[in-house]
């Protein structure tokens, strides 16, 4: 079977945790432990989340020299790279050493005029109090917005309308290759009208939307979106919450789900599973194989 995993960002640096190394190591060791068994029967693909690296390496940038920042598709190719790294030293630690890994920096194309570039959305960074962040954006200039009981950094987020180097994926998993690509929604491009050119632009390209991208251009068999909770929740955060444990995309469509946390997983999944009439299982990062087996986390079929 041809699996996608998608590994949140917050599943990788959890909500409230320092933004250390040691940290991140102990989460990706949790994902890496279940990918390992995962890998050993199937072709996979992971892709992963940046948001709370990507912000922390814009904020150190700017503390060295405001004159001097990259923009956030450079800051977001190092971020994939340093993530794709850690993933995989801790899966090499685990596979087989006749098991070949790869980590690809993937440019996806998005649309130069689309409208989230004057509407930053995506949350990026450290989770900040109303105090921090009024001081931050007055510094910086960035604009901020709420994200659970804090306040994160938004930028631009355009929707991906093409993933490249999808032949070198595709050769690579049919040659046996644990592939890791797409990291942090992949590294933006738009083409010029002018020089007709593929440029980089500054913006964070959502996670879940270029997974299910990718999965279906790869016709994956079933897309698993890995995150820091159990499941889907309605009424989440209240005494009423429940999880969902079987549902579809006409069902979840009833719901509305927060658009900086599980909002933007269950639009994917849906979409995944209406475009291609394949499954698709949101839940924990530390119970893949068990979503896998229908024994965990939240299982979106087609209606």
């Amino acid at each position: 079977m041809k699996l996608l995993v998608a590994l949140g960002g917050n599943a990788l640096l959890r909500r409230g945790q320092a933004l250390s190394l040691e940290n991140q190591l102990a989460n990706i060791g949790v994902a890496a432990a279940q990918l390992a068994q995962v890998a050993s029967d199937h072709q996979l693909v992971v892709t992963h989340g940046n948001g709370p690296q990507v912000g922390l390496l814009a904020l150190q940038e700017m503390a060295y020299d405001e004159h001097a920042v990259y923009p956030l598709d450079v800051i977001g190719a190092q971020t994939d790279g340093m993530i794709g790294y850690l993933l995989e030293q801790a899966l090499g630690n685990l596979l087989p050493a006749t098991r070949t890994i790869a980590t690809l920096l993937t440019r996806v194309e998005v649309d130069r005029d689309d409208p989230a570039f004057t509407h930053p959305s995506k949350p990026v960074g450290p989770v900040y109090s109303a105090a921090e962040a009024g001081r931050i954006a007055a510094a910086y200039h960035w604009a901020m917005g709420p994200d659970g009981a804090g306040m994160r950094r938004m930028v631009a987020s355009p929707q991906p309308l093409r993933v490249l180097g999808l032949d070198a994926i595709g050769h690579l998993l049919a040659h046996g290759t644990l592939v890791i690509a797409a990291g942090g929604g992949g590294i933006p491009v738009a083409r010029d009208k002018a020089t007709n050119s593929l440029l980089g632009v500054d913006a964070v390209i959502d996670k879940d939307f270029c997974s299910a991208l990718l999965a279906r251009a790869l016709e994956v068999d079933c897309f698993v979106v890995a995150t820091d909770v159990a499941s889907v929740f309605l009424d989440w955060g209240s005494a009423q919450q429940r999880p969902l444990r079987k549902t579809t995309p006409r069902q979840l469509a009833q719901y509305s789900f927060a658009n900086g946390s599980m909002g933007p997983k269950v639009l994917a999944a849906c979409d995944f599973v209406e475009r291609t009439g394949r499954r698709a299982v949101i839940g924990a990062i530390g119970q893949i194989e068990a979503m896998l087996a229908g024994e965990a986390g939240t299982e979106v079929g087609p209606d």
